[in-house]
């Protein structure tokens, strides 16, 4: 979803919350970047915040070619005398905002009172305060994000609550750098403590040294105007070989092999790791990568960001419900069948979670008492732990309504957790969707927002593992930046405004060969050609060949889960376990592999 234009940026306002990150530019893209040319720096503050302000703002040079924006919590009541306070503190203009006021360099901006702003085409559009729960930093530095993607900078300031960490994570997400005031020097320490509670806080300083900080960050390569680059226009210069040196020192430590993914979106990350590490070209990031192990891991946490909340796309969710009351009405039969939802890229969880809770309604809806089994996978640990839990910060009030927060949820003292009963119905589990085997006979399969950073030979292998994990009358949703074009002969269309598609009966069936990442047609045997005596032999040799060459690795148990018969290679998934010699399936399977 695209919010750089005026039309959008109304819409945020009138939710009060931005719902999805801007869609990834291609790797052939050749548009100049979105936003304005030069850095913008959002900085939220609350109680005590106007002293950190002046703090950080003393130390600021004149020329940093930055435009600052201060969203400070004012009483909606009073005029504010912040502009007056802060001018002698600086040479830049310090000025109140103005619906439509166009961003300039230099410059400091403040917020006016019983105001909501965003950014928006460079400019800043204000609106009215709204009614409820008020986190005019999260829309702020969301809108910031969307528009200035890798040339946004998020600072939280002293102040309560957890206003601003929301945003954070956007501006982390489209490779913008984000930072907090450290707790000693904080008068209140209630709203940097919850940004650094994140884990998307880069720097944590006091007020000075984050001026220190800027002052480097506005000469780095990666802040100034783009350059072209092997034809295209590249935020970050440098050559492939450099790119390869860094792939394969991510796969050797993590396993996953990102060559494959789309190179602007991966170039754009590796920029931002540029910046926190002070290296001025790929070649010197990829010697530094390679001297300091942690700072792979690092990176890797970096390229698996992604922006994720409650029924994002709210009409989707409300036309999955449908089509399930629609089919439990009409077709009795489906009264009795388990519901199965898969959502590979789960993330911290939301996605998953909004899906439950959707169809829970449905099922109490209609009494009828179905299981319902929900797997989510990522190959992020750290996201996979987070969406286990089930613990969400009070932000989500935003996008949950508060009767669904009442029956849903429990409140903890970070915010919500999912309810007990909902949890025990989701299995959250580390897979590598494009290698790892897939779920099976599936009721719906979500993919939203995850095809939009794999290049287009990655899709092509993605699509059929979803053609082939989904039951004939599945579902398979996509994001909003995302379709079916190279999979058209495996999806068709069932509902094109809100993503939702429905696998194609094929005549090939499709073998998925998942150890090498490949999948490939098989044609079935015609069902009436039945081997004579004379050749019976010859036609179970040439079975045996064809299953053990094409089959994926897999074993056969009875009903208390003993195996009864090996095939293929299965050491990657199964090994013998210390003590009595056991066969149970579970007692062999790989530790990595067995979900609590």
């Amino acid at each position: 979803m695209d919010y750089s234009n005026q039309d959008a940026n109304e819409e945020i306002l009138a939710n009060g919350e931005l719902h999805d990150s801007a869609p990834q530019p291609d790797e052939h893209d050749t548009s100049p970047p979105r936003g304005n040319p030069f850095p913008v720096v959002g900085i939220g503050a609350s109680a005590g915040g106007i002293e950190s302000f002046k703090h950080l703002l003393s130390a600021l040079p004149p020329q940093t070619g930055m435009a600052f924006v201060l969203i400070q919590h004012l009483d909606p009541n009073h005029a504010s005398q912040l502009c007056e306070i802060l001018q002698p503190l600086t040479q830049m203009k310090v000025e109140t905002v103005w619906d439509g006021i166009a961003l300039q360099p230099n410059h400091v901006y403040v917020i006016p009172p019983n105001t909501t702003m965003v950014l928006a085409d460079g400019t800043l559009r204000l609106a009215p305060r709204p009614p409820g729960l008020h986190l005019p930093i999260d829309i702020f530095f969301q809108s910031l994000a969307s528009i200035q993607g890798s040339k946004a900078i998020g600072i939280v300031l002293s102040g309560n609550a957890a206003d601003g960490s929301e945003g954070l994570k956007a501006i982390k997400a489209e490779c913008g750098i984000t930072m907090a005031q450290d707790e000693i020097t904080a008068a209140f320490s209630g709203m940097p403590r919850n940004a650094a509670a994140t884990g998307v806080v880069d720097f944590i300083l006091p007020p000075a040294e984050i001026a220190r900080e800027l002052t480097r960050l506005s000469g780095h390569p990666f802040l100034i105007p783009p350059v072209e680059y092997d034809g295209q226009i590249e935020l970050l210069p440098g050559g492939e070989p450099e790119l390869r040196k860094i792939f394969a020192l991510l796969q050797a430590t993590t396993k996953v092999d990102f060559s494959e993914y789309k190179k602007k979106t991966i170039r754009r990350r590796i920029g931002r790791r540029m910046m926190v590490h002070r290296s001025k070209s790929l070649a010197e990031y990829a010697a530094f990568a390679e001297e300091h192990p942690v700072e792979l891991r690092e990176l890797y946490r970096d390229l698996l960001i992604t922006v994720t909340s409650f029924f994002r796309e709210p009409q989707m969710f409300e036309k999955v419900a449908q089509i399930f009351r629609e089919r439990m009405e009409s077709n009795s039969d489906r009264r009795h069948q388990p519901i199965r939802v898969w959502v590979p890229g789960c993330a911290t969880g939301e996605e998953l979670y909004s899906l439950a809770i959707c169809l829970r309604e449905v099922v109490d809806e209609l009494r009828v008492g179905i299981p319902l089994h929900f797997f989510g996978t990522d190959i992020s640990d750290a996201s996979v732990d987070r969406a286990r839990s089930g613990v969400y910060p009070a932000t989500i009030a935003n996008d949950v309504s508060p009767e669904r927060l009442a029956r849903f949820f429990v409140k903890v003292d970070s915010g919500y957790q999912i309810l007990k009963a909902v949890r025990e119905s989701c299995v959250f589990a580390r897979q590598d969707v494009t290698k790892d085997p897939p779920f099976s006979r599936m009721d719906i399969v979500s993919c939203r927002n995850v095809l939009i950073y794999m290049n287009s030979a990655l899709q092509r292998r993605v699509f059929p593992i979803f053609h082939y994990s989904l039951n004939r009358d599945g579902l398979l949703l996509l994001g909003s930046a995302e379709s079916i074009t190279i999979a058209d002969d495996l999806f068709h269309v069932l509902d094109k405004q809100n993503h939702i598609y429905a696998p194609k009966v094929t005549a090939v069936r499709m073998v998925l060969d998942i150890g090498a990442g490949r999948t490939t047609p098989l044609e079935a045997p015609p069902p009436d050609i039945r081997p004579t005596s004379a050749d019976g032999d010859a036609q179970r040799r040439i079975e045996r060949v064809i299953l053990n060459r094409y089959s994926p690795d897999s074993v056969v148990v009875d009903s208390d889960l003993k195996i009864l018969h090996f095939r293929g290679d299965t050491s990657p998934y199964l090994q013998p376990g210390q003590g009595e010699a056991s066969l149970h399936l579970l007692r062999m399977a790989q530790e990595s592999l067995l979900a609590p």
